[in-house]
């Protein structure tokens, strides 16, 4: 007989009944009479008790940790239930115990989980060199079970507002989307390669030119940058598109798709419509295109004050950004923030500590003649540290943001909970100093606001985009745009990022001819599906909500990738490799 039944299912209405489990051992205990044993499969573990006049007492005296058995016998209540376990109240007297598989001891315990204790951290690199044993932890075979139902409530959710789900092709040709490809050489016509998809963005939108109209995928996507705890190179996500839609039609709908994965994953409620905000004002408050809404700290522009003051450096900034915060900092601390405002590009980090009747320390005194106006813009009190970055706006904005967050972090002022928002209204142009062009600041099929189209090639500046990011907790979690339909205005968009007419039959010729053929007016989304995952189980990387991922050199512990390549096979494909150094 095989398994009746999962371990970790059993509960004391089987009491009485025969089972047949099947697992591994968590732990074995000998108490000189009775042998205990925690057997373990995905949905958790229940006691095996073995007696001396079994005829499993036998096994069970040899079987250890880890080891792979198949245990039959009757579900009893337990004397002294365990208020831990789910299955805490029954135990299993066994009648026969098999051994499946021995197994070595693991370099690092995997049983702690499952008994309701906490577990101990292993180092990561040993733990991706032994993944398969790391997926055996209760935490991992959490998040992977999390994965799955945020998975299944988007298919559920865009099956019934009709969205057609279509996979789109891995090997393809390398268009420019803001990081390398990776590339295959192409072994019929040596010098010619596929490129691995950064994203689905071009089939996605000619699926919308060949009339699906709303078309959804949990896609693969790779790319070859330098990697952090949120980026892998090769990451999912959920990318969708929709034909005839507004910004707002998009908006709405991803928000009630997110309540729904939420309310189905995590049982937890989202209040809607989200905060939405553009993004000067969050540049200008928040100093990040993707604000943490978990704590205020917001910043204010006080520049104007300066203009008379006679202190320099404030009064011939561009701008002056000033954070109140709720406490007297020690110089040890705002060394620190000084020291994370230059990592930022900042000039340094002017302060000054506000005390009944006047200021104190660092520039106060500079700050005299304006004292009384800046404490009513700041509405900054005794016992308050004031903070100041002066500069450019994005170097004076996004510095102090970078303060902004190590701040929170120093006193603690990360509330738990999940703070959705929408920015929008993005530029759809920055400048590139060291190419001396334009550029995009999503990609270069993004929409021109259509206000804004005539100061395309004037002032390009100030176009707006119609793109839209989707932040949690100060992670950009999606990101989108209404796309350019219109292949007259996508052309005047490559040439004003400097791709000539020749370069866009070379690279979008494909693309160009299909919107010639009637395309409608369209736009969609992608979420980073293992940044979202990572924040939903409160991971400090997504590392740790896939199963096989690569470490922070994007190398594979587990299977030793990357790998060298032998000499034939290289010369089949027409490659060479030349050794660096």
């Amino acid at each position: 007989m095989r398994r009746t039944h999962y371990a970790g299912s059993l509960r004391e209405a089987h009491a009485g009944e025969e089972v047949v489990l099947e697992g591994w051992v968590n732990r074995r205990r000998d108490l000189g009479g009775l042998i205990f044993l925690d057997l373990r499969d995905r949905e958790g573990l229940v006691q095996l008790v073995a007696h001396p006049e079994s005829p499993a007492y036998r096994e069970a005296e040899r079987v250890r940790s880890e080891w792979v058995v198949r245990a039959q016998g009757v579900v009893r209540l337990r004397p002294e239930p365990n208020p831990r376990l789910a299955t805490g109240r029954v135990e299993v007297e066994l009648k026969a115990l098999e051994v499946l598989a021995e197994a070595k001891t693991p370099p690092f315990p995997v049983d702690a989980g499952w008994r309701g204790e906490e577990e101990k951290e292993a180092a990561e690199e040993l733990r991706l060199k032994y993944r398969y044993l790391d997926l055996r932890r209760k935490r991992m075979q959490d998040h992977l079970r999390l994965r799955h139902r945020v998975v299944k409530a988007i298919w559920d959710f865009l099956d019934r507002e009709g969205f057609i789900q279509v996979e789109t092709p891995f090997l393809t040709k390398s268009t420019p989307e803001g990081a390398r490809d990776f590339l295959v050489p192409y072994r019929q016509e040596p010098g010619l390669f596929y490129a691995l998809p950064q994203s689905p963005q071009l089939f996605k939108q000619m699926l919308m030119v060949a009339g699906l109209d709303r078309y959804f995928q949990i896609a693969r996507c790779f790319r070859d940058e330098d990697l952090r705890a949120d980026r892998q190179p090769d990451f999912t996500q959920m990318d969708l598109e929709m034909s005839f839609v507004e910004v707002e039609d998009i908006l709405e709908l991803n928000e009630r798709l997110m309540a729904h994965v939420f309310r189905e994953a995590l049982g937890v409620e989202l209040s809607l419509p989200l905060p939405r905000l553009p993004y000067g004002e969050a540049l200008e408050r928040f100093g990040s295109d993707k604000p943490d809404l978990r704590f205020g700290l917001e910043m204010v522009e006080v520049g104007l004050l300066f203009k008379e003051s006679g202190f320099a450096l404030f009064q011939e900034a561009e701008r002056v950004k000033a954070l109140r915060v709720p406490k007297a900092l020690s110089r040890k601390e705002i060394a620190l923030l000084e020291e994370e405002a230059r990592r930022k590009g900042a000039g340094g980090l002017a302060w000054a500590r506000v005390e009944e009747g006047g200021l104190a320390g660092g520039v106060a005194r500079h700050l005299e003649p304006v004292r009384e106006a800046l404490l009513k813009a700041t509405e900054a009190e005794a016992g308050d540290t004031l903070l100041f970055v002066a500069g450019p706006l994005r170097v004076a904005a996004e510095a102090m943001g970078a303060v902004r967050l190590l701040l929170a972090d120093l006193l603690g002022l990360k509330r738990e909970g999940f703070r959705f928002l929408w920015v929008v209204d993005f530029p759809l142009l920055e400048w590139d100093g060291e190419r001396g062009g334009w550029t995009y600041m999503h990609h270069p099929f993004t929409s021109p606001h259509p206000e804004d189209l005539p100061l395309l090639e004037t002032d390009p500046g100030r176009v707006r985009a119609l793109a839209y990011d989707l932040v949690l907790n100060g992670v950009e979690v999606g990101g989108g745009s209404i796309r350019i339909h219109d292949p007259g205005l996508q052309a005047r968009m490559f040439r004003l990022l400097g791709i000539g007419e020749e370069e866009q039959r070379e690279k979008f010729g494909f693309f160009l001819e299909a919107l010639s053929y009637g395309a409608p007016p369209h736009g969609g989304i992608a979420w980073g599906l293992d940044r979202l995952l990572a924040l939903m189980t409160g991971s400090p990387s997504i590392r740790e909500v896939i199963a096989f991922p690569k470490n922070k050199e994007g190398k594979d512990p587990l299977t030793g990738a990357p790998s060298s390549i032998p000499e034939g096979q290289l010369a089949e494909l027409g490659l060479k490799v030349i050794r660096r150094g």
